[in-house]
């Protein structure tokens, strides 16, 4: 059979051309409309401000609250053993969400949003400061930087660390309300830049302080409450971080629908039951439940809560008997976690909302001001007003939370008047040291389920004194974690050289900071 050679050419010139016009529009027609190659910052921002600060609250739960003995495990005691391996959490999540801040940042940037920009550096900063107070050296200046061929980078120092972290938040500071925009998708502050410029401040007094045995804060500390008008911090319970839950998932508080098996592993610690009855201190009302054996339900009399000491062995830590008597021994004589935190399957009184995450309190605030005008940081104020505001703002804030679950009969007893502050082991008085330690343990009472701020805290201060249990594997309590698995077999040089720097990769190596 022959071909007609005209229809042939003809043939070809139409396929050359039918090719050539597919090979024009092709990036056009493989784009997948309902996957965008860019994302706008406002849709962004929510899912890093949830997994970032969910992260943070879970950290609280697991780590923060048991090695700083506000609470104490009756099962699978290992934490509270500081039997502690290489921890992927919060490295990894955190550096995932670092990726998409960096977006937000080059996204804004390009389109001078400078409020976008603003708002993602300070959460940046808030993360490698998490980062860097639980694992001392990091990756920092190349770090999330895949994209410009930077796939190992290198561990920067402390020092480095916060100083960068410091002018990154007085830069976001700044920044704010250069431009118009409006901040959507902030579930934090709602797209209130004034409470997010009053965040970045106080952040810059937590960091200072983190570092004052190192670098002596005073002047920037000064700087800061000098120009209130521009350096603004918080003033009231109203400015503090803390992330709002809500009925519905995935806003939900992450401990309304785990297990109660879970939730019950974790119960009042004695130390913490022990310094709350010392001080006469209703924050025990808030923080426990009275035990089951006690027959009581929302509320019982002061020797209804029960703890359990940290650093038991499992089956110890499981039969324990606060009086002593082992037929009265066992979770039903152990008070469980307050209602506030309490898990849908533990009770019909549980609440969605009633907890919050909290990044940074008023409280806290207060009590970084008393410390800093007690070691002559600061001029402003008096340590004193300081000192009250923090126990006060304390109480008033879980009254207000247990006001917003309607459990008045908790919120009541969430009221203090002089009577409190007129106890000697409460009244802003003795030496200088004596006072540090007022400060350090009531500071320590308001930051429970505050993340891990109480143990990045007490690694500065050593306050209040906390004793290993007598089941722990080392005979001190952990200063640090240890590197993630994957850091050393995907990073291995830069961590070879981190860990010559600063110390073997163990949980009793000291960060830069930490110098007590």
């Amino acid at each position: 059979m022959q071909f007609n050679r005209k229809y042939i050419s003809a043939l070809s010139l139409a396929l050359a051309f039918g090719l050539s016009s597919c090979d024009k529009d092709f990036e056009e027609v493989n784009m997948n409309p309902n996957s965008p190659e860019t994302v706008s910052s406002s849709l962004l921002l929510p899912n890093v401000i949830r997994s970032t600060t969910n992260e943070i609250a879970g950290n609280a739960w697991g780590t923060g609250n048991v090695v700083m003995q506000q609470t104490a495990k009756i099962q699978f005691t290992n934490e509270d053993r500081y039997n502690w391996g290489p921890s992927g959490s919060p490295y990894s999540t955190f550096y995932n969400s670092l990726r998409d801040l960096n977006n937000v940042i080059q996204i804004s940037g390009n389109a001078n949003e400078q409020n976008y920009v603003a708002v993602a550096k300070i959460i940046r900063a808030n993360l490698f400061s998490y980062m860097s107070d639980a694992y001392g050296e990091i990756p920092y200046l190349e770090a999330i930087q895949a994209k410009d061929g930077i796939n190992y980078p290198k561990f920067d120092s402390q020092e480095e660390i916060y100083n960068g972290i410091l002018k990154e938040l007085e830069e976001a500071n700044s920044l704010i309300g250069t431009t118009s925009e409006q901040v959507a998708g902030d579930i934090l502050f709602n797209g209130d830049l004034t409470r997010w410029k009053k965040y970045a401040n106080s952040l810059r007094l937590r960091i200072l302080m983190r570092i004052s045995d190192r670098e002596d804060p005073s002047a920037a500390m000064q700087a800061i409450l000098s120009n209130p008008s521009q350096t603004p911090i918080f003033s009231s319970s109203a400015d503090e971080a803390a992330l709002q839950y809500l009925l519905d998932v995935p806003n939900q508080h992450p401990l309304y629908t785990t297990r109660s098996g879970s939730f019950d592993e974790y119960r009042l610690s004695e130390k913490m039951e022990g310094v709350l009855k010392d001080l006469n201190d209703p924050r025990l009302f808030a923080y426990a439940q009275p035990t089951t054996a006690s027959g009581k339900g929302v509320i019982g009399s002061v020797d209804d809560y029960q703890g359990v000491p940290n650093g038991l062995a499992d089956e110890e830590a499981l039969a324990y008997s606060p009086s002593g008597d082992p037929s009265k021994g066992g979770s039903n004589y152990i008070s469980r976690v307050g209602l506030l935190w309490s898990c849908s399957a533990c009770t019909s009184l549980a609440s969605p909302t009633g907890y919050q995450a909290v990044l940074m309190s008023y409280a806290e605030l207060q009590f970084i001001l008393a410390e800093a005008r007690e070691r002559g940081y600061i001029t402003v104020g008096t340590a004193a007003d300081y000192y009250k505001n923090g126990i006060e703002a304390s109480f008033s804030y879980y009254k207000a939370r247990y006001t917003a679950i309607n459990l008045p009969q908790i919120a009541e007893k969430l009221t203090i008047d002089d009577s409190y502050f007129a106890q000697a082991k409460v009244a802003y008085t003795g030496t200088s040291e004596e006072k540090l330690a007022k400060i350090g343990t009531q500071k320590w009472l308001a930051l429970f389920f505050n993340g891990m701020e109480a143990w990045y805290d007490w690694r500065r201060t050593d306050y209040p004194k906390i004793t290993p249990g007598p089941a722990a594997y080392i005979n001190s309590v952990p200063v640090r974690f240890m590197y993630p698995s994957s850091v050393q077999s995907l990073n291995g040089d830069s961590y070879k050289a981190a860990i010559a720097r600063q110390g073997a990769d163990d949980i009793t190596t000291k960060v830069w900071w930490d110098v007590k």
